[in-house]
């Protein structure tokens, strides 16, 4: 979908805006995935610790392997549960209302990692885990609902990358953090696990100062006055054109109440954009991104690369993604959404056959744990360059104002369902 209308640069109050609403939302869901990688062989000695202390016995190693998968992946579980309130919330509290509340669970979930090691309970783990899932579900369901709602529509593309581009900075940010020079230590990993607060507190302390939606200011709750005034802060003088959008787009849905996601599923009217999503939603985990994010370190060892190596060349995926998503936000106006999604599959299959051929033969020459290497790199280039940075935003453009909720809702729950299996089955996939 191409904008013919000259493109003019974004306010800079809409950028803070965006910065806003990303840096509390999905840069916290990146931090979340990246950050427990790093304090992986700490915090198993903790629950051995912890098991040998109740029961005067070691654990066993496949109970260890599904405590730690547990810890990973009910991040996950507690993704899906946010992505099936958060459409729910962004109606009743409003987009920002949604994200400002869902900052309690990222709050209760540092205090409950944080508190896991002095009280001898890692099953407070597990459960701030689940928490921080919860807080990423919404932010991943509300924020780029937010996003694509005070973005102009010929900007709509570029400003919806903020999504990917944050994620791609918080995992990048995770794995700064967890260095050993800085909370990478054994005696740091509770705190390290508990500065998933910082960009809680941050958010709390800046999005207030920016409006609501405009679009749901005057589609859901008929406030002409707020919306102008929403629309004045984020644009500027010269909102009018997006004003006639808005109300172009109100008028067309007079007599419209906000869908149900079952609803949608019945309607003959979205089928086509219905099935977009839910398998670009599915293919976007099923691809095993999040999953070398995870066991990153694992992968890594696997493949044959010196242990005190590893977590540089962890940061280096992040670094990468980092970059590849910045270079989609540039791209995605010029080539359009279906060229980048096709383009960055076919890029991604062909380092999957490479990275199969090197694992093979990687006893054969010490140069191929390093092709190993460079095929995951080339992997998660593929991804950020394309699916990972325009799937988040087409259900922005393929749905109308009544619809995008229920959508986000389905397109979540489709997501984190394929977050979960991939999670959970990975580890002992490689074992």
């Amino acid at each position: 979908i191409k904008d013919t209308k000259r493109t003019k640069l974004p306010n800079k109050s809409l950028l803070l805006a965006v910065c806003a609403a990303c840096i509390g939302g999905t840069f916290q869901y990146g931090y979340n995935i990246s950050v427990i990688n790093a304090p992986t062989t700490y915090v198993q000695n903790f629950i051995n610790q912890t098991w040998r202390e109740r029961y005067q016995t070691d654990i066993s190693e496949d109970v260890l392997t599904l405590l730690w998968s547990s810890i990973v992946s009910i991040f996950t579980i507690g993704g899906l549960i946010g992505a099936t309130i958060g459409g729910t919330m962004s109606v009743k509290l409003g987009r920002k209302g949604t994200l400002l509340t869902n900052n309690i669970f990222a709050l209760m979930a540092a205090l409950l990692m944080g508190l896991s090691y002095p009280t001898g309970l890692f099953e407070l783990l597990i459960i701030g885990r689940l928490l921080t899932g919860i807080n990423a579900g919404i932010s991943i369901c509300v924020q780029p609902l937010y996003l694509g709602e005070i973005a102009p529509t010929a900007l709509r593309g570029a400003m919806g990358m903020g999504t990917s581009i944050f994620i791609t900075g918080g995992i990048l940010t995770g794995q700064v953090i967890g260095l050993k020079e800085l909370l990478g230590r054994e005696e740091y990993w509770p705190i390290l696990l508990s500065t998933t607060c910082i960009p809680a507190f941050l958010q709390l302390l800046i999005l207030p100062w920016f409006p609501e939606s405009p679009r749901y200011l005057l589609i859901d709750k008929g406030d002409d006055e707020g919306c102008k005034k929403a629309l004045k802060q984020l644009h500027g003088a010269g909102y009018d054109g997006e004003w006639e959008d808005i109300e172009k787009e109100k008028n067309n849905l007079v007599g419209f109440q906000a869908k149900k996601p079952w609803e949608l599923f019945t309607d003959r009217s979205v089928r086509w954009q219905l099935l977009t999503i839910l398998l670009l939603n599915a293919a976007q985990q099923l691809n095993g991104i999040n999953a070398i994010y995870f066991y990153a370190d694992y992968l890594f060892t696997q493949s044959g690369i010196p242990a005190n190596k590893i977590p540089y060349v962890t940061i280096g995926t992040g670094a990468c993604e980092c970059i590849t998503a910045l270079t989609c936000g540039m791209l995605i106006e010029c080539l359009g959404r279906k060229a980048l999604i096709t383009g960055g599959y076919t890029l991604m299959s062909i380092c999957c056959i490479f990275f199969t051929l090197t694992l093979t033969f990687q006893d054969a020459s010490p140069v191929f744990p390093y092709l190993s290497m460079v095929c995951v790199f080339a992997f998660i280039l593929s991804f950020g360059l394309g699916p990972g940075g325009v799937t988040n935003i087409l259900t922005t453009e393929l749905f109308t104002q009544t619809s995008r909720p229920a959508a986000y809702m389905i397109a979540g729950s489709v997501n984190w369902l394929s977050f979960f299996f991939i999670g959970l089955a990975f580890p002992f996939i490689l074992v």
